[in-house]
Protein backbone atom coordinates (compact mmCIF):
# COMPACT_ATOMS: atom_id res chain seq x y z
CA UNK A 1 0.00 0.00 0.00
CA UNK A 2 1.25 3.64 -0.91
CA UNK A 3 2.36 6.08 1.23
CA UNK A 4 0.11 9.42 2.13
CA UNK A 5 1.18 11.78 -1.19
CA UNK A 6 2.91 15.58 0.49
CA UNK A 7 3.76 18.21 -1.73
CA UNK A 8 6.91 19.84 0.23
CA UNK A 9 7.65 23.64 -0.93
CA UNK A 10 10.04 25.85 0.58
CA UNK A 11 8.91 30.03 0.45
CA UNK A 12 12.89 30.30 0.39
CA UNK A 13 13.37 31.22 -3.29
CA UNK A 14 17.34 31.47 -2.72
CA UNK A 15 20.07 28.18 -3.54
CA UNK A 16 21.11 27.06 -0.53
CA UNK A 17 18.73 28.94 1.51
CA UNK A 18 18.59 27.87 5.18
CA UNK A 19 14.84 26.96 4.70
CA UNK A 20 15.47 24.62 1.35
CA UNK A 21 17.73 22.73 3.67
CA UNK A 22 15.21 22.73 6.78
CA UNK A 23 12.46 21.28 3.90
CA UNK A 24 15.16 18.67 2.78
CA UNK A 25 14.87 17.67 6.67
CA UNK A 26 11.81 17.26 6.69
CA UNK A 27 10.96 15.54 3.36
CA UNK A 28 14.08 12.82 4.15
CA UNK A 29 12.46 12.18 7.18
CA UNK A 30 8.87 11.79 5.63
CA UNK A 31 10.00 9.20 2.85
CA UNK A 32 11.85 7.39 5.60
CA UNK A 33 8.24 6.82 7.23
CA UNK A 34 6.68 5.92 3.83
CA UNK A 35 5.16 9.27 2.10
CA UNK A 36 5.53 9.89 -1.50
CA UNK A 37 7.00 13.29 -1.80
CA UNK A 38 6.67 16.13 -4.47
CA UNK A 39 9.23 19.23 -3.83
CA UNK A 40 8.46 22.09 -5.71
CA UNK A 41 11.01 24.27 -6.56
CA UNK A 42 8.88 27.69 -6.87
CA UNK A 43 12.33 29.32 -8.21
CA UNK A 44 12.30 26.89 -10.95
CA UNK A 45 8.60 27.10 -11.58
CA UNK A 46 8.63 30.59 -12.33
CA UNK A 47 5.28 31.55 -11.48
CA UNK A 48 3.73 34.64 -12.99
CA UNK A 49 2.51 37.18 -10.80
CA UNK A 50 -1.02 36.80 -9.99
CA UNK A 51 -3.40 38.60 -12.19
CA UNK A 52 -6.65 38.54 -12.88
CA UNK A 53 -6.17 39.96 -16.71
CA UNK A 54 -3.95 36.91 -16.76
CA UNK A 55 -6.01 34.45 -15.45
CA UNK A 56 -9.13 35.58 -17.20
CA UNK A 57 -7.09 34.98 -20.73
CA UNK A 58 -6.25 31.19 -19.33
CA UNK A 59 -4.01 30.17 -16.58
CA UNK A 60 -0.19 30.36 -17.20
CA UNK A 61 1.39 26.93 -17.62
CA UNK A 62 3.23 27.08 -14.47
CA UNK A 63 0.28 27.36 -12.57
CA UNK A 64 -1.76 24.41 -14.60
CA UNK A 65 1.24 22.25 -13.10
CA UNK A 66 1.65 23.73 -9.49
CA UNK A 67 -2.31 23.01 -9.21
CA UNK A 68 -1.78 19.38 -10.62
CA UNK A 69 0.76 19.05 -7.95
CA UNK A 70 -1.53 19.91 -5.60
CA UNK A 71 -4.23 18.29 -6.33
CA UNK A 72 -2.46 15.18 -6.58
CA UNK A 73 -1.09 15.59 -2.90
CA UNK A 74 -3.29 14.66 0.58
CA UNK A 75 -1.22 17.78 2.51
CA UNK A 76 1.87 19.89 2.33
CA UNK A 77 5.55 20.88 4.23
CA UNK A 78 6.07 24.57 4.07
CA UNK A 79 9.50 25.91 5.22
CA UNK A 80 9.26 29.47 4.52
CA UNK A 81 11.39 32.19 5.67
CA UNK A 82 10.00 35.44 7.30
CA UNK A 83 10.52 38.80 5.44
CA UNK A 84 9.61 42.22 7.26
CA UNK A 85 7.71 39.70 9.72
CA UNK A 86 5.49 38.35 6.90
CA UNK A 87 4.69 35.54 4.50
CA UNK A 88 7.70 36.32 1.57
CA UNK A 89 6.43 37.26 -1.71
CA UNK A 90 6.75 34.31 -3.86
CA UNK A 91 5.30 31.72 -1.91
CA UNK A 92 2.04 33.98 -1.14
CA UNK A 93 1.44 34.54 -5.05
CA UNK A 94 1.91 30.48 -5.79
CA UNK A 95 -1.01 30.45 -2.47
CA UNK A 96 -2.82 32.87 -4.55
CA UNK A 97 -2.68 31.44 -7.71
CA UNK A 98 -3.47 27.80 -6.66
CA UNK A 99 -6.44 29.08 -4.15
CA UNK A 100 -7.97 30.37 -7.02
CA UNK A 101 -11.53 28.69 -8.74
CA UNK A 102 -11.90 25.90 -9.96
CA UNK A 103 -12.02 23.40 -7.22
CA UNK A 104 -10.94 24.38 -3.70
CA UNK A 105 -7.00 22.87 -4.04
CA UNK A 106 -6.40 23.45 -0.79
CA UNK A 107 -10.05 22.18 1.28
CA UNK A 108 -9.17 19.59 3.93
CA UNK A 109 -5.53 19.22 3.31
CA UNK A 110 -3.43 18.93 6.02
CA UNK A 111 -0.28 21.14 6.51
CA UNK A 112 3.10 21.20 8.39
CA UNK A 113 4.29 24.20 8.61
CA UNK A 114 8.04 25.10 9.86
CA UNK A 115 10.19 27.95 9.28
CA UNK A 116 14.32 29.10 10.00
CA UNK A 117 15.79 32.46 10.35
CA UNK A 118 18.71 33.95 10.80
CA UNK A 119 17.61 36.44 13.56
CA UNK A 120 16.44 34.65 17.07
CA UNK A 121 12.43 34.36 15.88
CA UNK A 122 12.84 31.45 14.22
CA UNK A 123 9.65 32.68 11.47
CA UNK A 124 7.51 33.07 14.82
CA UNK A 125 6.05 36.29 13.52
CA UNK A 126 5.39 35.22 10.22
CA UNK A 127 4.01 31.92 11.04
CA UNK A 128 0.52 32.91 12.19
CA UNK A 129 0.18 35.21 8.93
CA UNK A 130 0.22 31.57 7.00
CA UNK A 131 -1.71 29.84 9.11
CA UNK A 132 -4.01 32.44 8.79
CA UNK A 133 -3.88 32.38 5.02
CA UNK A 134 -4.10 28.85 4.65
CA UNK A 135 -6.60 28.21 7.18
CA UNK A 136 -8.51 30.74 5.16
CA UNK A 137 -7.82 28.45 1.65
CA UNK A 138 -9.56 25.36 3.36
CA UNK A 139 -6.73 23.92 4.69
CA UNK A 140 -6.19 22.31 8.09
CA UNK A 141 -2.24 23.40 9.77
CA UNK A 142 -1.36 21.23 12.20
CA UNK A 143 -1.08 23.04 15.42
CA UNK A 144 2.55 22.05 16.42
CA UNK A 145 5.18 23.93 13.89
CA UNK A 146 8.73 24.33 13.97
CA UNK A 147 11.00 27.74 14.51
CA UNK A 148 14.28 27.55 13.84
CA UNK A 149 16.09 30.79 14.68
CA UNK A 150 20.00 31.96 14.42
CA UNK A 151 20.16 28.77 11.06
CA UNK A 152 23.72 30.05 10.27
CA UNK A 153 24.61 28.07 13.15
CA UNK A 154 21.73 25.34 12.67
CA UNK A 155 22.90 22.99 10.00
CA UNK A 156 26.28 20.76 9.31
CA UNK A 157 28.27 21.78 6.16
CA UNK A 158 25.97 18.23 4.39
CA UNK A 159 22.77 19.82 5.55
CA UNK A 160 21.75 18.13 8.66
CA UNK A 161 20.81 19.92 11.46
CA UNK A 162 23.85 20.05 14.19
CA UNK A 163 21.21 19.23 17.53
CA UNK A 164 19.42 16.63 17.83
CA UNK A 165 16.64 18.21 19.99
CA UNK A 166 15.77 20.31 16.74
CA UNK A 167 15.71 16.80 14.72
CA UNK A 168 13.90 15.47 16.91
CA UNK A 169 11.14 18.65 16.65
CA UNK A 170 11.37 18.41 12.76
CA UNK A 171 10.74 14.75 12.69
CA UNK A 172 7.86 14.96 14.99
CA UNK A 173 5.97 17.66 13.50
CA UNK A 174 6.33 15.13 9.90
CA UNK A 175 5.05 11.87 11.78
CA UNK A 176 2.29 13.92 13.14
CA UNK A 177 1.28 14.87 9.68
CA UNK A 178 1.95 10.93 7.80
CA UNK A 179 0.15 9.95 11.17
CA UNK A 180 -2.98 12.40 9.80
CA UNK A 181 -3.12 11.69 6.45
CA UNK A 182 -2.18 8.02 6.63
CA UNK A 183 -6.20 8.41 8.60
Amino acid sequence: MAGPHILAVSGSLRTGAFNRKLLEVAVQHARSLGAEVDVVDLKALNLPFYDGDVEAAGLPAPVTELRERLGKAQGLIISSPEYNSSIPGGLKNAIDWVSRPPGRLFQEKWVAMMGATPGVFGTSRMQPHLRQVLSSTGAHVLPAQVHLPKAMEAFTPEGKLKDDARQKEVETLVAALVSRLKG
